[in-house]
């Protein structure tokens, strides 16, 4: 039987998945690597980084699976969005990668705007111009370090730059091209009118291919540092929210993927191009042929919660610190908390934004405080939602969420209640290195569609329907988006205070 690998190149680390054709997982490794920070707001990486832990995370999981090299069939590749990789004409890394946390660009963003129009660009696009994003990336290169500028030959997003790695060829999925908001969403392809406005090179910019696309195939010098065959194809793959969305079965209209990590990412997969007109959504193509997908991001989410054990009480485990909240009714009684500790980007792009309790009384308790933090989350949560509904995403069906933090039985109730719709767990965790894997074997042709691959290989394990807690959170939930319109004018005198 052959075999599929997945490589997801993280902020943090690159794992690898071997799956056998009936998706069933042989082999698991991961390699670590950190980020620098060299002054307050950047963030840049190393490339060479990714390709050694590329190669130890190939092998070991390789070994771990149990099979030969010769029976590989395909690789897929996933990996974190929107950072900037730029090679000279041998196909050199001329400056460390600057990473999608990082946050030195709001001049250029502004920029882009005044260039092309805010909302023309997030009509193009699908998407306003942030700092997190490529291209104001490669304008800050242009008027910073403008030798380092005139050499570039050839832009790339991480895991593009392991697809030339192992293939020599440049390609990128559309997927993560879409995230780079130098696209024509509708189009799937880049924009020459946004290239050409921000006077961009368009030979820089790599040929665009679905997510079961062959890009090219492994070079024999490629092979034999990663321990594979020469001619093995490397498939598009998928930028990381994207292949996370494929790996959970969120494939369809009606199925959203919620991660609940530190930050809080809600994906609506759609079978169009929808836009949120002030850009609050992002909207990009999705790793699945053919389709969208519309995505809000939280800033802090089982954060949040990490926040509060830490500073309040430390000693105690994440289960010991939800446990106590079971006694505590729905709405804690009255008290409300904005999950805002590192600014907001879904639904209000505030990075000057404030966490906050609001509604204390003699009454709350610790566990008050608890269980606040839960609904707080899940209230932000909501906000995703109901921006999609707004742009016309039909009715949502189900919720499948992903993440440490809804290993919480209470939690995923909560969540449920809130939101009103089933929450379920699935049988796949990898997340969005399984996503890749199974991009390549459909790519392959073991299946299909991508469709019929996740109906194949993923199993709903536990499911949660809302219950009558609902009516309560309706009434909070009204209470909860209130708070920060009406704050919003403090959050940011109090920075201008402190600065």
């Amino acid at each position: 039987m052959g075999a599929f690998i997945g490589i997801d190149t993280s902020t943090t680390s690159t794992k690898a998945i071997v799956i056998s054709e009936n998706g069933e997982i042989l082999g698991v490794s991961s390699s670590e690597y950190t980020f620098e920070t060299p002054f307050p707001l950047w963030s840049e990486q190393k490339p060479e980084l990714w390709w050694r832990a590329t190669k130890e995370s190939v092998q070991d999981s390789i070994s771990k699976a149990g099979i030969q090299p010769s029976q590989v069939r395909g690789v897929g590749l996933t990996g974190q969005m929107h950072g900037l990789v730029i090679l000279d004409e041998k196909g050199k890394v001329i400056r460390p990668s600057i990473l999608w946390n990082d946050q030195r660009t709001q001049k250029q963003c502004e920029e882009i705007r005044s260039a092309i129009g805010k909302h023309e660009f997030i009509r193009i696009t699908g998407n306003d111009a942030l700092p997190g994003f490529t291209a104001p990336k490669i304008l800050w290169v242009k008027e910073e370090e403008p030798e380092i500028y005139a050499r570039i030959k050839h832009v790339l997003l991480p895991k593009d730059y392991l697809r030339y790695k192992l293939t020599g060829e440049f390609a990128v999925d559309r997927a993560g091209g879409a995230g780079t908001v130098l696209f024509d969403l509708v189009q799937r392809d880049w924009s020459q009118d946004v290239i050409k406005a921000l006077d961009l090179n368009p030979e820089w910019f790599p040929p665009t291919f679905e997510g079961t696309q062959v890009t090219g195939t492994l070079t024999k010098k490629a092979a034999e540092e990663i321990g594979l065959i020469e001619g093995i194809p490397v498939f598009g793959g998928g930028g990381d929210q994207a292949a996370a969305a494929v790996g959970t079965g969120a494939v369809e209209e009606g199925i959203v993927s919620i991660s609940l990590g530190t930050s809080g990412v809600v994906f609506a997969t759609t079978n169009s191009p929808f836009i949120e007109p002030e850009g609050r959504l992002h909207a990009f193509c999705h790793a699945v042929p053919g389709k969208w997908h519309l995505m809000g991001v939280m800033l802090s989410a089982a954060g949040s919660l990490r926040w509060f054990r830490d500073s309040f009480k430390k000693e105690l485990s994440f289960d010991e610190i939800v446990a106590g909240v079971r006694d505590v009714p729905p709405g804690s009684e009255g008290l409300l908390f904005m999950p805002y500790l590192t600014g907001e980007r879904t639904p209000y792009p505030d990075p000057l934004a404030r966490a906050g309790f609001v509604g204390i009384t003699i009454r709350h308790t610790f566990e008050h405080f608890t269980r606040a933090v839960l609904e707080g989350v899940a209230f932000g949560l909501r906000d995703s939602f109901e921006l999609m509904k707004n742009v016309g995403l039909k009715e949502i069906t189900q919720v499948r969420v992903t993440g440490g933090g809804v290993k919480s039985s209470i939690w995923r109730q909560i969540i449920a209640d809130i939101l009103n719709v089933e929450i379920v767990t699935v049988s796949s965790e990898q997340g969005a290195a399984f996503g890749a894997a199974l991009l390549a074997a459909t790519g392959a042709g073991v299946f299909k569609s991508v469709e019929q691959a996740c109906q194949s290989t993923i199993k709903i394990t536990e499911n949660v329907t809302p219950g009558p807690a609902n009516k309560v959170y309706e009434k909070m939930y009204s209470e909860y988006r209130l708070l920060y319109p009406s704050l919003k004018g403090t959050f940011h005198r109090i920075s201008d205070i402190l600065s």
